[in-house]
């Protein structure tokens, strides 16, 4: 399985962007294979700016992208990451991070803990605090 970001599926949706092609392919190559799919992290990311929600689902389904809950394993997992980015982030900057975690500590956490690689265009934080995940990105 591989778990998409939520920049993958926005690019895929937008045909102006650059990234459009490479998010498509990356999408129709992992249904094809392995299988790919989103979590409620990214799918409440989605939903609070497709105009209309309704369309986003349909694109979902017509692209074989499954809606994959997301383990309360990954959480404990996804704690620890967000720990770490907070520390770093008032050794490095004398500021407190956001209390409530980010998505993409989620999104990295659930990856981790089943095993999946990550299909993003952003990087900078799961390669950073979920080393052990595998990343499919475009190529640069």
């Amino acid at each position: 399985m591989k778990l998409l970001d939520t920049n993958v599926v926005n690019y895929a949706r937008n045909k102006a962007s650059p990234w459009h092609d490479w998010a498509r392919l990356a999408i129709a190559e992992a249904g094809s294979t392995e299988g790919v799919g989103v979590n409620p992290v990214v799918l409440a990311e989605l939903c609070a700016y497709a105009k209309p929600a309704g369309q986003l689902l349909r694109d979902l389904d017509a692209w074989d992208v499954q809606l994959l809950d997301l383990p309360a394993g990954a959480a404990r997992l996804c704690g620890e990451a967000y720990d770490k980015y907070r520390t770093a982030r008032k050794a490095q900057s004398q500021k407190d991070a956001a209390k409530v975690p980010l998505p993409d500590f989620f999104i990295g956490a659930h990856a981790e803990f089943k095993g999946w690689t990550v299909i993003t265009n952003d990087p900078g934080r799961i390669k950073t605090y979920f080393p052990k995940v595998k990343l499919d990105q475009p190529p640069r």
